[in-house]
């Protein structure tokens, strides 16, 4: 089997297109067996690149642990890169479908691997939201940006216990399909550092929708301006949401390595 990784800031990925995509019949087993660190590639997640009636390309994401996402930030900024490097396609806008609708993307520096993504407007957005976990009740902002997010605002991001709170608010009872968290300081009205525990996938170096979602609690709360750098374990992204309603991430993403592995 053919494959591809990728990785947006940290955050890796399986990539799968072609035959090999379209001859998956278990896409959760695989991607258990190709995401393990130890005895497969190694990865967060698996991508499924398939045909698609209503966009490029059709975007199926699966966590290392076989759930499967209904959107994925990073994702959608390697695949029009992978896309246009394979000779797949000639053009540098790219519309990805997903499960959370279309995505659009553009490749704005081929050569650095920048892509710019128009991440639609928030689904839906509710603060001050509580969850309870590890028995305390946690304030914060519940984001929708076609998957769910909870955003908690913190002092000192660096030494919070992301690893022991992050799976016990994934799992809380207000979120029936889990969630992801995302753990943020606002060091000032234009930059924040966030750490994220993703649902399906635990800690990783990046979330794109964890990103957006995060400046939009930052915006709604009143903590930053519209167009903020969000500092994340594998980098920066730069988010933007002009008079609240697109919002735009742009940010690197970057091959690694294709090779062949059999299962």
């Amino acid at each position: 089997m053919h494959f591809t990784k990728y990785n947006g800031l940290g955050n890796d990925f399986i990539f799968l297109d072609g035959p090999e995509a379209r001859a998956v019949t278990d896409a959760a087993l695989l991607a258990r067996r190709l995401c393990n660190r130890r005895t497969g590639i190694g990865a967060d997640g698996l991508i499924l690149l398939l045909p698609s009636q209503t966009a490029d390309v059709r975007m199926r994401i699966i966590n290392s642990d076989g759930s499967e996402a209904e959107m994925c930030g990073n994702a959608s900024r390697c695949v029009p890169l992978h896309l246009l490097r394979s000779g797949q396609t000639q053009k540098k806008q790219i519309t990805l479908e997903t499960l959370a609708g279309p995505i659009h993307s553009e490749v704005v520096d081929e050569t650095k691997g920048w892509v710019r993504v128009n991440m639609g407007a928030p689904k839906e957005a509710v603060f001050p939201f509580e969850a309870h976990a590890a028995g305390q009740t946690w304030q914060g902002t519940k984001v929708s940006m076609g998957n769910p997010h909870f955003v908690i605002f913190v002092k000192e991001v660096e030494k919070f216990p992301v690893e022991e709170l992050g799976p016990l608010l994934e799992t809380a009872a207000v979120f029936p399909q889990k969630t992801n968290v995302e753990f943020a300081e606002v060091l000032d009205k234009n930059t924040v550092r966030m750490r994220v525990w993703e649902r399906g996938a635990g800690i990783t170096q990046a979330c794109g929708t964890g990103a957006c979602a995060t400046a939009v609690a930052c915006v709604l709360n009143g903590l930053t301006g519209e167009e903020v750098t969000v500092k994340l374990d594998g980098g920066d992204l730069q988010i933007a949401w002009p008079q609240r309603r697109e919002i735009w991430m742009t940010g690197p993403a970057q091959r690694v390595f294709e090779g062949e592995i059999e299962l």
